[in-house]
């Protein structure tokens, strides 16, 4: 079974990668040419580089250290993770960040961010239900993570399930009490004169 998923992972990848070639608009040049020693890096190496270029904000150069992460680990979570957020947060790609999420979580599919950060995306895309299901994925596995408790009820209230969404909301909160929660806005026949 594991094996399976392996083999799906991958050719989501090939997909992944494909539709990136073919969303950006300077196709030549997809990924800048790193030092000629850097195809050297072992696949920590690369990552580490590829997370201090994506503090940085350089995040073609981070992509590519990424992909070379993923040419000697191809299921590295991290990697493809660092992917997906490059994709949903500064390319506005969500299909493409999309792919990358699930990728990680074919790796691990418990690993934390991804599993937060692929609920905030299909909520994002209207997807209300798998987005409950991811958050209420997360905190079965992380059941003090405030803002998936948070999240969770404001998915909930949207969904026409308001007490179930106030409970969530106020364990997110008995959580972490410095938490921001949005002020839904009331319509004006909700209003009292």
């Amino acid at each position: 079974m594991h094996y399976i998923g392996l083999v799906l992972g991958l050719a989501l990848l090939a997909a992944s990668m494909a539709a990136i070639a073919g969303c950006r608009e300077d196709t030549v040049d997809v990924v800048p040419p790193l030092e000629s020693d850097a195809s050297s890096l072992s696949a920590a190496e690369a990552l580490t580089n590829g997370l201090q270029a994506h503090r940085d904000g350089r995040l073609e150069e981070a992509a590519t250290y990424y992909f070379q992460v993923l040419a000697q680990d191809y299921g590295n979570q991290y990697a493809l993770f660092n992917l997906g957020v490059i994709e949903q947060t500064n390319y506005n790609r969500p299909v493409a960040a999309e792919s990358f999420y699930r990728l990680a979580l074919v790796s691990d599919p418990d690993f934390e961010s991804a599993l937060f950060n692929l609920a905030v995306l299909r909520r994002d895309q209207g997807d209300s239900q798998e987005a409950m299901d991811l958050f209420r994925h997360l905190i079965t596995v992380n059941p003090d993570h405030a803002r998936a408790y948070l999240n969770l009820g404001l998915v909930l209230r949207v969904t026409g399930q308001p007490q179930e969404g106030d409970a969530a909301i106020e364990k997110a909160l008995e959580l972490d009490p410095n938490l921001r929660v949005p002020i839904p806005v009331e319509s004006s026949s909700d209003a009292t004169p």
